[in-house]
């Protein structure tokens, strides 16, 4: 795995898919720069996810700012809770995430120790599973317990502390407003909902979708998260994000019959548990089965499914996750991740989570601004409406300046506590109620507040909408495509392996090559006019009239991943080899734009194109 991931990255890094931002000045770690095969790549890869996605699905797009205001992330909780828990080299002051270490030791232990005893290993494995549960202060007490010391230089760790990820930044000059580099671009979408549930003819389901640059000050991790990982963890990097605003009511979904027949690699939470491993399961058992959730959650895993395999993900190495109760935010109603086998193990790629209400209401109760949709009635019903009124004068007379915070408490209460409240004020007259913003018990009175049931007629149900986000990361997504499309074979005559990169047309960073066989001026002419004919039939291509072999050209940019080439060896006809199976058939000059085109746009496989053209062979070519 080693060797093979080094010949990876050394293709990707010379030919310039990437490279370390900055290497002149001897880089940074987790900041890359995309070169030109690496940017189309990227670009035909963010292409087809707008066409499988925002097209298909008819979602609304939008392009927020990366500078956001402190208060957005105040509410949606990523100032609080946005945080690593960190430990220092106690001499270099070098930082490491204290999970990693912990979790790096224990699997080492399981792996090398021979020595291990079965209670020991046991108590590894139990670390493991819970280790998203442990406070500063449990991981602090493993780290000491098991004598962890800083990978580098075995120094003393420091005691675990808070680290929160996000770059922060101030907006204007003055410095007196915060803000943030944002971690994530689902805030822009769910601050728009107003806007958008407008737009959208105030009609629900609907879909909004972004593709941007996010923020996170990654702390490198000696086993997986270093400068030579590339995009698998960055401090900038490229996500592409769904919100798919539902009713908490109704999470069916008219299309999930369209994927429901899908059968793939699932690892649902029970299987984690019991020690199992993915099996294959049908999507739509899944979901009837009540592994998935919901129609909505599963039709989105099956619609991310199609689309990574469809760029060339090896569906044999690609298996959804369910998370675990402990790695679930707790107003989540279940969570999915798409992970990707790839050298360095199952790299979480795809998050699809069903996140209930909890980002719209957060923002709600910040703002002020209520973000709800109505579900309007063909009749109006009749209702019973719980009614809290409380009495202002007589709560300001006996609260002061605590008045806002008893009454914003009172009014918060639901059914249950309130009218637990009417029955004990009616029998005794007071009641101590808890006013969670003062810390303490107050003593509420007759005379404060008055609680009623009223029957109504309502027009129209207003709630609060569901939300189902499948968040991409593009650069993992990318590095795992890498990986999988990479392969070596020996070059004609047995003594080197040759590089190749199997992408599919699709995401291949050039689609087609034109090389005149050798340096000769009419040749070169009909290169160009071929050069003309893929240009306004909008197909990338490279032109290479240097002097060196033919074979060498093709290995040249069979190590770009480009899937035709075309030899312009006459004055009529022209040679249309093919990347993988080397196969060559004869094309007229004319027709050959077309030809690459049906091909590279999918509308005809090589196959198809095989049996309509006649085969060539050449004792010049590299066969």
């Amino acid at each position: 795995m080693e060797a093979f991931r080094q010949a990876v990255v050394n293709t990707l890094e010379r030919r310039l898919f990437y490279i370390p931002s900055f290497k002149i000045y001897r880089g940074v770690a987790g900041l890359y720069d995309y070169g030109p095969p690496g940017c189309a790549v990227k670009s035909n890869v963010l292409a087809f996810w707008r066409q499988h996605f925002v097209l298909e699905e008819n979602m609304l797009e939008v392009d927020c700012p990366c500078v956001t205001p402190e208060v957005v992330l105040k509410a949606s909780g990523h100032v609080d809770k946005f945080t690593d828990l960190m430990v220092k080299d106690e001499k270099t002051g070098t930082c490491y995430r204290a999970d990693h270490l912990l979790k790096d030791f224990c699997k080492e232990k399981l792996e090398k120790d021979p020595k291990i005893t079965e209670e020991k290993a046991a108590e590894f494995k139990h670390v493991i599973a819970v280790l998203d549960e442990f406070s500063a202060e449990e991981l602090g007490s493993k780290i000491k317990e098991y004598g962890i010391t800083a990978p580098d230089t075995k120094n003393p760790l420091s005691a675990p502390y808070p680290f929160n990820l996000m770059f922060q930044t101030s907006i204007g000059p003055s410095g007196v407003s915060p803000g943030y580099m944002r971690p994530e671009t689902a805030q822009g979408i769910f601050v728009n909902f107003k806007d958008l549930y407008y737009y959208n003819g105030n009609k629900l389901p609907f879909a909004a979708a972004q593709i941007g640059q996010a923020f996170r000050n990654e702390v490198p991790n000696p086993s997986l998260i270093s400068p030579r990982q590339g995009l698998l963890r960055v401090r900038e990097f490229t996500l592409a994000e769904i919100e798919h605003f539902v009713d908490p009511e109704d999470k069916s979904h008219p299309k999930f019959s369209e994927v429901a027949n899908l059968e793939f690699l699932m690892f649902p939470r029970q299987d984690q548990v019991s020690g199992q491993s993915a099996r294959i399961i049908r999507l739509g058992e899944a979901v009837s089965g009540g592994i998935v959730n919901n129609e909505t959650l599963g039709y989105f895993i099956g619609r991310v499914y199609l689309f990574l395999t469809y760029l060339g993900i090896d569906k044999e190495r690609l298996r959804f996750r369910q998370h675990l109760a402990n790695e679930m935010a707790h107003y989540a109603a279940d969570c999915w991740d798409a992970e990707i086998e790839c050298s360095y193990g199952w790299i979480e790629c795809v998050g699809i989570a069903d996140r209930s209400a909890y980002d719209l209401r957060a923002h709600t109760d910040k703002s002020g601004v209520p973000l709800v949709a109505a579900e309007k009635f063909a009749e109006p019903i009749e209702v019973e409406k719980l009614v809290i009124t409380p009495v202002k004068k007589e709560l300001g007379l006996a609260f002061k300046g605590n008045q806002k915070m008893v009454v914003e408490a009172l009014e918060a209460m639901g059914e249950k506590e309130a009218m637990e409240m009417k029955a004990t004020l009616e029998s005794k007259g007071e009641v101590e109620f808890q006013v969670c913003t003062l810390g303490k018990d107050v003593t509420i009175k007759k005379n404060m507040v008055t609680i009623s049931k009223e029957k109504k007629k309502e027009h129209q149900r207003v709630f609060t909408p569901s939300v189902i986000e499948p968040s991409f990361g593009i650069g993992r997504i990318i590095y795992c495509l890498y990986e999988h499309s990479f392969y070596t074979r020996p070059s004609k005559g047995g003594d080197e392996q040759l590089n190749v990169f199997r992408f599919p047309p699709l995401v291949a960073p050039i689609k087609c090559t034109v090389f005149p066989l050798v340096q000769n001026q009419q040749y070169e002419e009909v290169a160009k006019r071929i050069a003309k004919s893929l240009t306004a039939a909008g197909i990338s291509y490279k032109i290479d009239i240097t002097g060196t072999s033919i074979g060498k050209r093709y290995a040249r940019t069979d190590e770009l991943g480009v899937p035709l080439a075309i030899t312009v060896d006459s004055t009529t006809s022209v040679t249309l080899r093919e990347r993988d199976s080397k196969q060559q058939i004869r094309v007229s000059i004319e027709e050959v734009a077309s030809v690459v085109k049906e091909v590279t746009d999918g509308l005809n496989t090589w196959n198809d194109v095989l049996w309509k053209y006649p085969t060539h062979s050449s004792a010049a070519s590299e066969d």
